[in-house]
């Protein structure tokens, strides 16, 4: 069942920043490693490149750099930040956090830190969570990162999967507002029982009684998926405009989980959302999890697409199964 509603918010993202790998993996390269061709990922997924993290360039570092992006673009002090999340399901250690690196890294003392792992739709989930946070009126300035170094848990022998994944990661500064703040409406669904279609494990032999491979790799049955998303996302995604008594011509952008552009194709054509009021970032970074929206958003962002006073709808959704949607007000100018 989805949950979807308006909200109460009194947070606004004030400054965003991101950062990608040097490395770029094309199209062409893969054609070295693994039967496949450019014409092929191209027509399958819309991918030409994805960037990919140095053999020494782990999820802590993206985190890092994409913070350091922030602050340079935007002259934002950290030592006021009293909680970081940061989503992601391919951290260099599970503990310490990659928010705690973070921390670490920048001498934010009294600050709390904890990570999110809810694959693609991670980074919309953290931004629920800050919201709440910032709401409870317990905090009032929160760093949420969406990174992911998916290179390190890619089968480069299964050309199903190898052809959509890369690394980068983006950060924003979430901060109290005295007035009404950004977000406007929020859903959340999950179905659990179809885990087995997507996962990552290392452990456990088996989700929901199904037997799965344990080899700490990205396995994905991309039909099932395909077909979840499809159908759950293009009815979660009507759920929240019903709800924030919304009608798709009044989204100004609508950005979901770059996973797969006939994807994207088809959940707009389902929707009514045009193709070109569509942000994404797979283009030239490939399915980056997490990192995806804040990386698509970024980009328009960065070409100056994005306006202040648009209406947003974010909407991300994979492993788990899980999705997330927000639709915000953008208040940066």
């Amino acid at each position: 069942m989805h949950q979807a509603g308006k909200i109460t918010s009194h947070a606004a993202i004030t400054a965003i920043g991101s950062y990608v790998p040097e490395r770029v993996l094309t199209n062409s390269h893969l054609e070295q490693m693994v039967e496949t061709s450019h014409e092929w990922i191209v027509q399958r997924t819309g991918i030409v490149e994805r960037r990919i993290a140095a053999e020494n360039e782990y999820c802590s570092d993206l985190c890092i750099a994409a913070v350091r992006d922030l602050q340079a673009r935007y002259g934002i002090q950290l030592d006021d930040v009293d909680y970081i999340i940061t989503a992601t399901s391919s951290p260099d250690t599970v503990f310490p956090s990659m928010s705690a690196r973070v921390q670490a890294a920048f001498g934010i003392h009294g600050c709390g830190a904890t990570d999110v792992q809810a694959a693609c739709a991670g980074f919309v989930s953290a931004l629920q969570l800050a919201n709440g946070l910032l709401l409870s009126g317990m905090h009032r300035k929160i760093l949420v990162i969406g990174a992911e170094t998916l290179s390190k848990i890619t089968d480069y022998t299964d050309r199903t999967t190898c052809i959509l994944f890369g690394d980068g990661a983006s950060a924003v500064i979430v901060e109290r507002t005295e007035e009404t703040g950004s977000f406007i409406a929020s859903a959340v669904s999950t179905d659990g029982d179809s885990g087995h279609h997507l996962y990552r494990s290392a452990l456990s032999s088996e989700i929901s009684g199904v037997p799965i491979t344990a080899n700490d790799k990205i396995i994905q049955n991309g039909r099932e998926v395909y077909k979840w998303a499809v159908t759950s996302v293009s009815s979660g995604v009507k759920r929240l405009l019903n709800a924030a008594d919304l009608t798709t011509d009044q989204i100004d952008w609508f950005v979901p989980h770059s996973a797969n552009l006939r994807m994207i194709e088809s959940i707009c054509e389902r929707t009514g959302i045009p193709l070109e009021r569509t942000l994404y970032s797979l283009v030239h970074y490939g399915n980056t999890s997490a990192a995806s929206i804040p990386l698509a958003l970024d980009l328009a962002i960065q070409d100056n697409r994005i306006r202040q006073g648009q209406q947003i709808l974010l909407y991300g959704f994979g492993g788990g199964l899980t999705q997330a949607g927000l639709i915000l007000r953008w208040m940066l100018p």
